[in-house]
This record gives C-alpha cells, structure tokens and sequence, in this order.
C-alpha cells in the first residue's frame, strides 16, 4: 500500500510538472476548413484567438501570438478574457500589434472587467466558477482603444457587417454570458439595424451575406438565439477546453452548460431546426493563480472559410 501511495505520489507530481511548465507553453495552431461562403467565393482566413489572460511577463506567448502574422489572415476574431493582471494591456498591446489594419472583430469576457482571484479550483468540480458582481477594476477602456485603433469592430449585443474579398458577413455578438451580461432580446432589432445602415437588400446582383455569431461564453441559451436569428457560424472560448483533460475521456469540466464533448474544437449546433458551426476555442492561457494544463494545449485556430461548393479536386 505503502508503494502504491508512494508511486501515485509521484505520479501526480509528475503531471503537475508536466502541465504548469510544459504544456502550458506548448502553443497549438488548430486548423479547420468550414464551407459556408456563397458559391464560387473566394476562401477566406480567419485567425480565433480567446483568453489570453494576459499578464505582462508571458513573453513566450506574446511572442507565439505574434508570430501567426505570418499566416496573413483576412480576419481576426476574439472572443474575450484578454487580460490576466492589471498590466495585462501590455502584454495584449505587444502581442496583437501586428495585426493593425487587418479586420477583426472582438467580444468581453468577464476578466477583460475583473481582475484573477485566487479561489479553490475544486470548486469548478461542483459548478461553473462564481459569477462575479464587483466593479470592474481593470483598464477595459485601454483595451478597447487599442482593439479599435488596430480596426476592430466591438460586438457586445449588438450586430455589425463588413465585406472581405467579395464576401458580405454580417456579424452579431453579446457581452459575457458567464456574469449575465448578454443582452439576448436586443439580438433582432440591433440585426435590423446593421441591415438597414448595410443597404445590401437594395442592392441586386450581390451576394447573400454569410452570418456569424460570436460569444465568449458557449451558454446553451445564447447558442440557441444565434442559430435562431440565422447564424451559420459561431465563435467562442470561456471553457479553456477543460484545461485539465484526461486522455480517452476528455475533459471534466465546461464551466458553463455547453455538452462536455464540445467543450472545444469544431462541432454543430443544432436547436428547433436551425444548425450551425460552432468552433469552441481552447484558449491560450490560464488565470495566474491555476497556470496549468493537462492533455489540453492552449491553442488558436486558424479556419479557412471556402463556398459551400468548394472542391478540392
């Protein structure tokens, strides 16, 4: 018995070697192809970055995250938990910069408010983490600018648009569901709204837009209302993946309601007869006072958006 204990022991303190100073800083790039564009469109590169939880001395990954400029993608979508410390604007500044004049759009999570708190992480083993209602305490303000002078478009409850390549998107988001933030009644007349300022139903001869939706939280509820009001395609982040997984089964906990098997990566969300991709990312950090990750690399995507007609013939 003694043995026994003696070997798990050591086994535990392996993995936690492995997971907070090794695989926490083993960046993935995760690839996906989606078919949803008008036919004969051409494809367009799409970079989804999420929790960064950035804190100002992660120089490996500001530097990883600036090295996916090489990829030249048509558009960045961010889906929040930016910052991980109260001068975690740095960090995003320096890591992000090489991204300015390129299309993105961007979405809160609640620690791009609220700064990390140390908590009992066994805690997520019983509920989703506790909805915080202190005020904000961290420099969102900053970090809105900075999102909005590199050309990014802000998505919380409301909708936007924008064509890329001959491509027409039109864009709908809400703030963090986790701290029930979204706003969902305001989804169909802020859609009305950006189609109106669009113009694109006078015009003839164009394409049909392509809808995308985009969450920090995957919360059943928001999911349901995106695919309601036409969303094709939906980006979030939040679960980080589970952060702690084990191999064969995957993770143990969502943090939010979404089913454990699309707690990340590429799936389908299907409610009341409407369907769309939804691509959960696993994120790229962890809160400073849980940084480790076990058989759950931090990752971005880069997706290639190709014509429902798209062939690789």
């Amino acid at each position: 018995m003694t043995t026994a204990l003696a070997g798990a022991a050591v086994a535990g303190l392996g993995a936690l070697a492995w997971g907070s100073l090794v695989e926490r800083n083993r960046f993935t790039l995760r690839r996906q192809v989606v078919p949803i564009l008008q036919a004969g469109a051409r494809p367009l590169t799409v970079l989804h970055i999420s929790d960064l939880h950035m804190a100002p001395w992660q120089r490996a990954k500001q530097e990883w995250v600036r090295g996916l400029a090489v990829f030249e993608p048509d558009l960045i979508v961010n889906t929040g938990d930016n910052l991980g410390h109260e001068r975690g604007n740095e960090g995003v500044e320096y890591a992000l910069e090489p991204f300015r004049g390129i299309p993105g759009i961007f979405v809160h999570g609640s620690n791009d408010y609220h700064g990390p708190v140390l908590k009992n992480p066994f805690t997520y083993f019983t509920a989703p983490s506790e909805k915080g209602h202190h005020a904000p305490n961290l420099d969102t303000r900053r970090l809105n600018a900075f999102f909005e002078g590199l050309g990014w478009l802000q998505l919380d409850n409301t909708a936007r648009a924008m064509s890329i390549k001959g491509s027409r998107l039109e864009f709908l988001g809400v703030n963090d569901a986790h701290i029930g933030w979204d706003k969902l009644e305001r989804i169909p007349g802020a859609m009305d709204e950006m189609r109106e300022n669009v113009g694109w139903q006078d015009e003839e001869g164009g394409p049909d837009p392509v809808t995308i939706a985009v969450t920090h939280s995957p919360y059943q509820r928001v999911l349901d209302t995106f695919v309601t009001y036409g969303a094709e395609l939906i980006f979030a982040g939040h679960t980080h993946g589970g952060q702690v997984c084990v191999p064969g089964y995957g993770a143990l906990v969502t943090n939010c309601d979404i089913p454990r098997e699309q707690v990340s990566g590429l799936s389908l969300w299907k409610h009341a007869g409407h369907v769309a991709y939804l691509n959960v990312s696993a994120g790229l950090g962890t809160s400073i006072y849980a940084p480790v990750r076990f058989a759950c690399p931090p990752e971005a995507t880069l997706m290639t958006l190709v014509a429902r007609d798209f062939s690789y013939s």
